[in-house]
């Protein structure tokens, strides 16, 4: 098998807590608790689990937005985490990210055609020609017309938007997007729209996903395999169908049993 796309090994991360007075002790949250797994590049890998788990804890260590307390993440072979500025800089441009809210995640100052352009504002290796040729190519690899590139995420719906940021994320041709809760924001008649679209995408331009939802149908809908995380660790993992369905862990147990009807034959 090649290397993976993404390493996680042993991953903790802990929050130390306001002091509740001068002379309490802190108090430390462990969102994480030595956390592993590897995603193989063109493969979909999905975190479910409810809220305080530490999915989104999780989401932020693998795009550097923090450091860990311990453990390393490693993308392309690089440990991020270890990286100058610079050569994080570089390294972000394989990575991307679609976030739950589709509207406060769009500068509703700005139009589309800079929205979406955005992360290309710090590659200098791009001219503004190819610039506005690969903001064409995006818009319309998630379903929008060229006449959209000049209207505002005001005109646009909820799936439009979610859209856009969709369009934003694969400016750079990463080879990993992570979506935190990408539909969970959405109308369910328009969710499985945006799933579908994702998974369009993969196919057409090879990229990764690590989807991050408390949905259990969205992750059997999109991801190869799945990692059931609770109280910062994960419990149990394997792929959608056999997991849903033959749950051996009690929490995963708990949370296929709390779905309404649940049906992940």
């Amino acid at each position: 098998m090649t290397e993976p796309l993404l390493q996680v090994t042993d991953l903790v991360k802990h929050y130390t807590l306001p002091r509740e007075s001068l002379f309490a002790p802190a108090k430390v949250v462990e969102a994480l608790r030595g956390v592993s797994f590897s995603v193989q590049a063109g493969h979909s890998f999905g975190i479910v689990g409810e809220s305080g788990s530490g999915k989104s804890t999780m989401a932020r260590q693998v795009m550097a937005l923090e450091t860990p307390t311990s453990g390393y993440v490693t993308l392309l072979g690089q440990t991020l985490h270890e990286l100058s500025a610079i050569k994080l800089r570089e390294a972000r441009r394989h990575i991307q990210m679609v976030f739950q809210d589709p509207y406060g995640s769009l500068d509703p100052r700005q139009n589309v055609a800079r929205i979406v352009g955005e992360p290309l504002s710090v590659d200098h290796s791009v001219n503004a020609s190819e610039r506005a040729d690969r903001v064409h190519e995006s818009v319309i690899a998630v379903g929008l017309r060229d006449s959209d590139l000049h209207k505002y995420p005001h005109e646009f719906s909820g799936g439009q938007r979610q859209r856009i940021a969709i369009a934003r994320a694969l400016i750079t041709r990463p080879k990993l997007i992570v979506a935190d809760e990408p539909v969970s924001a959405l109308d369910v008649s328009v969710q499985a729209q945006v799933l579908n679209l994702m998974m369009d995408l993969q196919d057409q331009f090879g990229v990764t996903y690590l989807l991050i939802s408390h949905d259990l149908a969205v992750v059997q809908h999109v991801c190869d395999e799945v990692a059931v995380m609770n109280k910062g660790e994960i419990v149990e993992r394997g792929a959608p169908a056999e997991l849903f369905t033959r749950p051996q862990h009690p929490y995963t147990q708990a949370l296929v049993t709390a779905v309404p009807h649940a049906n992940f034959d």
